[in-house]
């Protein structure tokens, strides 16, 4: 970036503390006019509180923020809305009730004697709708809208407080692949509009894609900066970790075992029509490959008891199963980490102790009562194996990182000693170091004789995780890889229903 042009917002020797935790270390970036900016580093390096500082939620302890060269200090969000700072959430922030018009001016309608002008909100909303090329009517409520749509009416309101820096905090992590590609195409619009944009994301191809500056944050302080030309995968993770990793994909070959799980013809509530034949042995690492409503999903549930299958059967070791509920699967040694580890995964208000022995409580009561210390000794077998960053077991769940509430999640399953692990998009939204951590979990425990079927969409952890891929495509099974034959091409040529010459059967 020319060193002539003055930067749109400027953070300098930025300092903030928070009870116990030293946040931010005198970290320093800048943005330009009409640049997209990447921050990214792992779980706690610091990019939500800095975010947060720009988007005037925090007051740094020291340094200065500027605005086109100016000093400024924010309060309130509002200061720095009206300096045109937005933030989007990772959680979208939007009522989904009303309509898309009136969620676009919530809090700000403009009034004509006295009353909302219905008319100016419709008239505006069309415009900015028009701008960010989302083809809906300002009367359609948010709810009918996909999460993708509802990022870009995010987008929207951002831009109709006349945003010029937009703040996008993993905008993609709950996004399908057709949905994200839409959302680039808007990032690189505003970008050619003049609009800043600071991107935060755990996907670096996105990262590598996007952006014209990556700024990377480490332990609180800043890690190094690259410009377009220089931003790689592996100059990323090199700075992110303060290490090279050379091999973030753990997988050592390991000879398979006996069967542990037998699925025959399964029909599944979705896909009705089609059937799903494979099975699973035990020290293999099989990865589920498809695009977004193939099915996959659905299928875990399936297998984990929670969803009621039409018809066909599921064998465990030489027993065919009744999976009426998720007691049934668990009782048949199957475990589930589910792919919404904050809905479904753990209890957020609860301890980290009290959420690793959920799962197993039964096993450990007697007469109705805990017996609290197995509870204790289980959490700490867990905590050391799985390196649950944390002073203690005590710590409330909610105020752990992603990667470290979905290590809690894998602690309350491996409690019970499974034979067969299902995986739901285990990495989603967690950092590169904490998605390596896993990758080595999944590959000892496959060493151990677990079997281990997982989900991503993620091609990359599919290719370097999986001894063999079953690819699926609108609730069927279109081809099956070994790890000999695995390529990206191979792998979309089955999803989007091209079938192999020997399906799995």
């Amino acid at each position: 970036m020319n060193s002539a042009v003055t930067p749109r917002l400027e953070v300098r020797d930025i300092e903030k503390s928070f009870p116990g935790v030293r946040a931010l270390r005198k970290v320093s970036l800048q943005v330009f006019p009409g640049e997209v900016l990447s921050v990214v580093g792992e779980n706690g390096a610091g990019k939500s509180t800095l975010m947060k500082i720009l988007a005037g939620v925090h007051s740094p302890d020291a340094g200065l923020l500027l605005v086109d060269g100016q000093q400024q200090q924010f309060a309130r969000v509002a200061d720095a809305m009206q300096h045109g700072i937005a933030l989007i959430h990772q959680e979208l922030n939007l009522a989904d009730n009303l309509n898309i018009g009136a969620n676009l001016f919530l809090g700000r309608e403009p009034r004509k004697f006295g009353l909302i002008d219905d008319q100016t909100i419709r008239r505006q909303a069309e415009s900015l709708l028009q701008r960010i090329g989302l083809k809906f009517s300002p009367d359609t409520l948010v709810r009918d809208l996909t999460v993708g749509q509802q990022q870009m009416v995010e987008i929207a309101k951002a831009l109709s407080i006349n945003a010029r820096v937009l703040i996008m905090d993993e905008p993609t992590s709950s996004l399908s692949a057709a949905e994200s590609a839409r959302l680039f195409e808007v990032i690189r619009d505003l970008r050619q509009q003049g609009v800043s944009i600071v991107y935060i994301s755990h996907r670096l191809a996105e990262v590598q894609d996007l952006s014209d500056r990556a700024v990377v944050l480490r332990d609180g302080s800043t890690a190094g900066s690259l410009q377009r030309g220089q931003i790689t995968h592996d100059n990323l993770v090199r700075l992110m970790v303060g290490r090279d990793v050379s091999r973030i994909f753990s997988r050592s070959p390991c000879p398979p075992g006996q069967t542990v799980l037998e699925v025959h013809k399964l029909r599944t509530a979705t896909w009705p029509a089609h059937e799903v034949s494979f099975s699973i042995k035990a020290g293999e690492v099989v990865g589920i490959a498809g695009l977004v409503g193939a099915g996959r999903t659905e299928l875990l549930r399936t297998l984990f008891g929670i969803d009621t299958p039409l018809s066909g059967s599921i064998t465990a070791a030489g027993r065919q199963l009744q999976l009426r509920s998720p007691q049934d699967a668990i009782a048949a040694g199957i475990a589930l980490v589910p792919e919404d580890r904050k809905q479904q995964g753990v209890v957020l208000d609860m301890a980290i102790r009290q959420n690793i022995g959920l799962a197993s409580a039964h096993r450990h009561s007697h007469a109705g009562f805990l017996s609290f210390a197995t509870e204790q000794a289980q959490s700490a077998e867990m905590c050391g194996r799985l390196r649950v960053k944390s002073p203690d077991d005590q710590v409330r769940v909610g105020n752990l990182s992603g990667g470290n509430q979905q290590k809690v999640v894998l602690g309350k399953w491996l409690a019970l000693r499974p034979s067969l692990l299902l995986l739901d998009e285990p990495t989603r939204g967690i950092d590169v170091g904490a998605k390596q951590e896993i990758y080595q979990l999944m590959d000892e425990l496959a060493q151990q004789g677990l079997a281990v079927l997982f989900v991503s969409s993620e091609l990359e952890e599919i290719l370097g995780l999986s001894d063999r891929v079953l690819v699926m495509h609108e609730g069927r099974i279109t081809g099956q890889l070994q790890r000999d034959a695995l390529s990206e091409q191979a792998i979309m040529h089955l999803a989007t229903g091209h079938f192999a010459e020997q399906v799995v059967q």
